[in-house]
């Protein structure tokens, strides 16, 4: 039998700490710790940001700036990539329309595009509008954040109202297979790259009061009818705003009066939510449910009370969610 003095320890390596291990946190077994980091590492930086709550803006990542839209008709391959669609998805130039060379396809596509540039630019618009709004409020928190999926289109369009508002904005954007970046507009320390799309919409969820839906696809209409659920079912223990843009858009994807009239869902499901057709009319149906459902409450007007000095007696005694922030709704 060897002694353990006769065993060679010159190949006996030192082990890597396991939060240091790239292979384990990498692997199945990680799993847990990789669904937990995208839980608490941008919880941390709302904090440091001072975030307290949110207004999230949904829509599609294909559709162009309106000036962009006139002269580069480009279509997306697919949401948040950088690559285009194929040439024969393209809109037809405005060339190629006049020489006849354009298909009725591409002729179709080149008039949606500039129609589908004009909710780009009232994205832009309600969110300059919303922001501006936002930083005259008072509190050492910032309110009603404008919050987009971080991507092109009516992403960057949300986000790039609020930044030439001069306000802070954030991008909450995934990692997919093929090419895809944040825009430029988001505020640098409150641009979020998730790999779970689960976790993503948590996200959005968790810190929103209001919600506006403009015009999508896929993403946009499981975005929607998700944050539509959890009100219908109260697991948000919040009151959200919600305003769908673009009603003839909308009302000829769905018929959600159909809905109800067929019994799939209760009547008053239908006030969840309000359809608005220009930014100054989404943002007073905003700026009202937020006061109403938020700013006017007892806790709030309480609380704007106490940070300006006047600690009246009947303030109630701080959380601890309410002194770390941001403004997170408990649920079940």
């Amino acid at each position: 039998m060897v002694g353990m003095e006769d065993q060679d320890l010159d190949g006996v390596k030192d082990s890597l700490l396991a939060y240091e291990n790239p292979e384990f946190l990498n692997s199945p077994d990680g799993r847990i710790l990789r669904i937990l980091a995208e839980y608490q590492e941008p919880m941390a930086r709302f904090r440091r940001e001072r975030i307290q709550d949110t207004v999230v803006f949904f829509g599609s990542a294909r559709f162009r700036a309106l000036d962009v839209a006139n002269t580069e008709l480009e279509l997306l391959a697919n949401t948040g990539s950088a690559q285009l669609a194929p040439e024969q998805e393209q809109p037809a130039t405005a060339e190629e329309i006049a020489s006849g060379q354009a298909t009725a396809l591409q002729r179709q596509l080149a008039e949606a595009a500039v129609e589908m540039a004009h909710y780009y630019e009232d994205a832009r618009k309600l969110a300059s509008l919303m922001a501006g709004w936002a930083q005259t409020l008072p509190g050492r928190r910032h309110r009603f954040v404008v919050t987009s999926g971080g991507g092109p289109g009516i992403m960057e369009a949300a986000n790039r109202g609020a930044y030439e508002a001069g306000a802070k904005t954030i991008g909450l954007n995934i990692r997919l297979p093929f090419e895809q970046h944040p825009n430029p507009y988001i505020t640098p320390g409150l641009s979020f790259d998730f790999h779970y799309f689960f976790m993503r919409k948590y996200w959005f969820a968790y810190l929103a009061k209001a919600l506006v839906v403009f015009p999508g696809g896929f993403g946009t209409l499981d975005e929607m009818f998700e944050l539509l659920t959890l009100a219908q079912t109260k697991k948000l223990a919040k009151k959200i705003t919600v305003v769908i843009y673009g009603s003839s858009y909308w009302k000829n994807v769905i018929n959600l009066e159909l809905l109800a009239e067929k019994g799939a869902i209760a009547l008053g499901d239908l006030e969840l939510f309000r359809f608005a057709d220009t930014p100054e009319e989404a943002f007073e149906i905003l700026k009202s449910g937020l006061t109403v459902n938020h700013l006017e409450s007892e806790y709030e007007q309480a609380q704007r009370r106490f940070e300006s000095g006047d600690r009246v007696p009947d303030y109630p005694a701080p959380t601890a969610q309410d002194i770390l922030g941001p403004d997170i709704a408990k649920t079940r």
